[in-house]
């Protein structure tokens, strides 16, 4: 599941609400070591689109 949530984000990392409406979906949908490594992976997205940054709210504790 991790993976194809990976792929998921990436494929719509290029519109802000539909990316940050799919890590909501995802935060639902994984187990606690994988939201770990999706933190990471997101912060990457983040790095190379900007836009992206409004969408780290939903990964704070």
């Amino acid at each position: 599941m991790f993976e194809y949530t990976k792929i998921v984000l990436d494929k719509v990392s290029f519109d802000t609400v539909l990316f940050c409406k799919e890590v909501q979906k995802a935060l639902q949908r994984l187990l606690p070591y994988e939201i770990e490594e999706l933190k990471i992976f997101i912060e990457s997205l983040v790095q190379q689109n900007p836009n992206l940054n409004q969408c780290l709210i939903y990964l704070k504790p």
